[in-house]
């Protein structure tokens, strides 16, 4: 399941917008029809028109559904960020609304064709027109709300985070100030997208490295791991239990030296919560701060966790290896084993 491009959506027009998208080129249509006999000409004009500005509004709000994601072939993850940040039940119901105005306006455009086929007067063919122009008006201004809702929505989602659920994820996690975002800015291969994170107030950071062609994602948790329970709200109890389905490791960073204001009981206090919360989850306890640590082997010989320090770069490339070491996504159980649906010919 690959990764939600946010920034891709597109701008949705308003209903005042959308029509006159329509009428105009509905105008430009009309223009293209040549016929000799007035009455034929006027049959095909008014038929041009009503189909042109149908399709119009037809292939524009479909298009705009086509471009949003589907709810249900999203991970779970994915879900719980559209949960937090728009409402699921809200994004199904607009979208919907859409395509039934989508539909409508095509239903109402085969109508009056229909009956304009059967019409030799003149002026009543102008008179169907302005009808089913009317009716058509009238449904698109009918779901205006929905189009605004996308608006919105749109500039919510455009701010959330791409996470590959194909892809290895850690989950990095620990008490404020322990150097989490500096850890994935030093792990990470490129700058680290920095989205908005429904569950919090603060952003979320996502990095990325590669290793042997493969892409590992680390994926902080602002405010999500990093308080205790009875201070989470049921939103952040939704994530954090999709993050049991994205999540290859977590990474639980520790600050020993107390530099960020967290004593170490309280950190080792979260630590135990976090891994009641996340029980499937492999779990990775790395000390931080080692510069301030005065440890330099990578190991500290207190706790015998890996000690590293994003600043100084200190056993960056070791705490790399041992992820991809845990994770396990190149290990091969049987190497004999064909790829699935890998063509076999029987001799």
């Amino acid at each position: 399941m690959t990764a939600i491009v946010w920034k891709k959506l597109p701008t949705v027009l308003f209903a005042d917008e959308l029509l006159d998208k329509a009428y105009s080129r509905a105008t430009k249509a009309k223009d293209t029809v040549d016929d000799s006999d007035r009455m034929f000409r006027t049959r095909k004009q008014m038929k041009r028109m009503i189909q042109s500005a149908s399709d119009v509004l037809d292939s524009t709000l479909n298009g705009y559904v086509g471009k949003w994601p589907s709810l249900d072939q999203q991970s779970e993850f994915d879900q719980a960020l559209i949960d937090a940040a728009v409402g699921c039940d809200a994004y199904r119901h607009h979208l919907s609304t859409i395509q039934w105005a989508a539909e409508q306006s095509m239903e109402i455009a085969k109508r009056y064709v229909r009956q304009i086929d059967r019409m030799v007067n003149i002026d009543g063919m102008h008179q169907r027109r302005r009808e089913a122009y009317g009716r058509i008006s009238s449904v698109i201004d009918q779901v205006n709300p929905s189009l605004e809702w996308l608006n919105t929505a749109r500039d919510k989602l455009r701010k959330l985070p791409s996470i590959d659920s194909s892809e290895p994820c850690i989950v990095v996690a620990g008490s404020p100030n322990v150097g989490k975002s500096a850890l994935i800015g030093t792990l990470s291969t490129s700058e680290p997208d920095v989205a908005s994170y429904p569950f919090t107030t603060q952003q979320l950071h996502v990095g990325h490295f590669t290793h042997r062609r493969r892409r590992y994602q680390m994926v902080d948790t602002p405010g999500l791991l990093d308080r205790p329970m009875e201070k989470r709200n049921n939103i952040e109890m939704q994530a954090i239990v999709a993050l049991e389905h994205i999540g290859s490791i977590v990474l639980f960073l520790l600050d020993p030296a107390e530099h960020g204001g967290t004593k170490l009981e309280s950190q080792q206090n979260l630590l135990s919560e976090v891994a009641d919360l996340l029980p499937q989850t492999p779990l990775l306890v790395v000390d931080g701060k080692a510069d301030l640590l005065n440890i330099d082997t990578g190991i500290n010989p207190v706790s015998g966790h890996i000690c590293v320090s994003a600043t100084e770069g200190i056993a960056i490339e070791q705490l790399r290896e041992e992820l991809v070491s845990r994770i396990g996504a190149d290990d091969i159980s049987n190497p004999l084993a064909l790829p699935e649906g890998w063509h076999r010919e029987d001799v």
